[in-house]
């Protein structure tokens, strides 16, 4: 299947280059380009990318406020929605673009960036450094489009434990988890805690796939898009603590 890409930056040069590095792979379409976050909000809901490639600094909307509008998914149609389907803000017809899930991949100039912390929170599929190779880039876009996070666990580990420890985060309620049973609460405070799936099986003593199934189901629960909001949330309702 091709995947779908909408290619967002303020810088033209960095734009175009991205856009015609991405075009030239057989299993990639860039279906648009962006100057700012409030067109980049535009064109994703007229064209449903399945991969949204975001700066974070921009002029009109940073990236930021634009992951966060385009992850909120606030068009019903998304949601097969037929009522909701049709014009969209610059007339052309949304309804027959093909539907599907939109994965956000914000690109930073830092890899110590205080945006990122927060992007994940909302809901980024990770962060990816403008100076990155060429093969990376596309590795990353690839790798955000099956539905994974980018950053291997403990790297989101790492660096969320780092801006737990250096910022004041909000505290949520731990009533976001009663949901989840004893055996994925388990998993949850180790997929905080970083821990890869062969990791959890080793320590919980079961099959790697049985953790897979325990981690979807977390997912599904607590309406999380990847492993990488579940670790915030970890963080977030204290369930893990930074140094644990």
């Amino acid at each position: 299947m091709t995947i779908r890409v909408l290619v967002v930056d303020d810088q033209a040069m960095v734009r175009e280059g991205f856009a015609a590095l991405l075009g030239a792979q057989d299993d990639i379409a860039v279906v648009g380009q962006a100057e700012n976050g409030a067109i980049a909000v535009e064109m994703a809901a007229i064209h449903r990318p399945d991969v949204v490639l975001m700066d974070v600094r921009m002029p009109v909307m940073d990236g930021l406020e634009a992951a966060r509008r385009i992850l909120a998914d606030a068009s019903p149609a998304r949601l097969g929605d037929p009522a909701a389907a049709g014009p969209g803000p610059d007339g052309t017809d949304i309804s027959s673009a093909p539907a599907g899930v939109t994965h956000v991949l914000m690109l930073t100039t830092f890899d110590v960036d205080d945006y990122v912390y927060d992007a994940l929170r909302l809901g980024a599929s990770g962060f990816l450094l403008k100076d990155a190779l060429a093969e990376e880039l596309v590795a990353a876009v690839r790798i955000v489009a099956s539905g994974e996070a980018l950053l291997a666990p403990s790297v989101t580990k790492r660096l969320i434990e780092q801006f737990a420890l250096s910022r004041a985060r909000p505290q949520l309620s731990r009533e976001r988890l009663d949901g989840l049973t004893e055996r994925e609460l388990e998993v949850m405070t180790l997929l905080g805690r970083g821990w890869s799936n062969q990791e959890i099986a080793a320590e919980l003593f079961i099959a790697q796939q049985t953790v897979k199934t325990h981690v979807s189901k977390i997912l599904a629960k607590l309406e999380l898009r990847d492993r990488v909001q579940a670790v915030v949330l970890a963080y977030d309702t204290g369930l893990v603590q930074p140094g644990s």
